[in-house]
């Protein structure tokens, strides 16, 4: 009903390029003398706290035969909503020459919209759960920028904002002492991303014609003259500089235009 089908991915590379910034996280552990006695990647995964919690305390044996390991990184997106603070003008257009000398690729200016997410950082002790968050924070103050190829086809390149907006701290320990505990750290992001509409292919304008006529108070005013502008050559396409050349020159110093000798003086 709306129009033509596309997808240019846009969200599910913010969920990607979410997540990415946090899959290089390591701890360590030391005895009370300080001497490293294990170093470890946390694993991370997309997917919501419950089914992490759920997966602890339950154990079903679906793949493994032991409980899910902690520490462990987990993420989801949560909602979309529409960001009127950054909106740009909806009728501008973006052209690009298209894969064809002869066609040109259209798209409308994107709309703005704010993804949240939600980011878990897990652990069965607070050193371990300290140890991932402290890794985390100080890149954002409050925000850390990525940038992603959204729209493949008009070759766009933009630069998402990934903002904190906060941090929420769960001992999630219930039940008897003997009860596996989980120390939860929730991370909230908001990133200021650009949904895309369609891209429509044209034909490059190789001929413009403009009719001139009398300023005349007639309903069939008499037409003066024709502009007809044709490039050259004819089969130039969008990028094609016709062979001109621009260049542009900086002054330092303040000079005055001489009519007599034609220089500055």
């Amino acid at each position: 009903m709306l129009g033509s089908t596309f997808y240019h991915e846009t969200i599910r590379k913010c969920v990607i390029g979410f997540g990415t910034l946090f899959n290089d996280i390591h701890i360590t552990r030391k005895d009370s003398s300080g001497n490293t006695v294990q170093s470890m990647k946390v694993p991370l995964a997309y997917g919501p706290k419950q089914k992490f919690l759920v997966r602890l305390r339950e154990d079903p044996s679906i793949s493994k035969s032991v409980a899910i390991t902690l520490p462990r990184i987990g993420f989801e997106i949560g909602t979309i909503a529409y960001d009127s603070t950054r909106k740009l003008n909806k009728i501008q257009k973006v052209k690009k020459a298209g894969s064809a000398g002869n066609k040109v690729d259209t798209q409308y200016m994107p709309v703005p919209y704010n993804i949240d997410f939600e980011l878990y950082a897990m652990a069965k002790n607070s050193d371990d759960a300290l140890q991932i968050v402290e890794q985390i924070l100080p890149y954002f103050q409050p925000e850390y920028t990525i940038t992603i190829n959204d729209v493949v086809q008009m070759s766009n390149k933009r630069d998402v904002p990934i903002i904190l907006t906060s941090i929420a701290y769960e001992d999630n320990y219930e039940g008897e002492f003997t009860e596996r505990r989980a120390i939860i750290y929730t991370m909230s992001f908001t990133a200021k991303a650009y949904l895309y509409g369609p891209v429509v292919s044209g034909q490059v304008i190789t001929k413009v014609q403009v009719d001139q006529f009398s300023d005349s108070a007639s309903a069939a005013p008499k037409r003066e003259q024709r502009y007809t502008v044709t490039p050259d050559p004819v089969t130039a396409d969008m990028d094609d500089d016709f062979g001109f050349n621009e260049t542009s020159s900086f002054f330092t110093d303040a000079k005055t235009f001489n009519p007599t000798t034609g220089q500055d003086e």
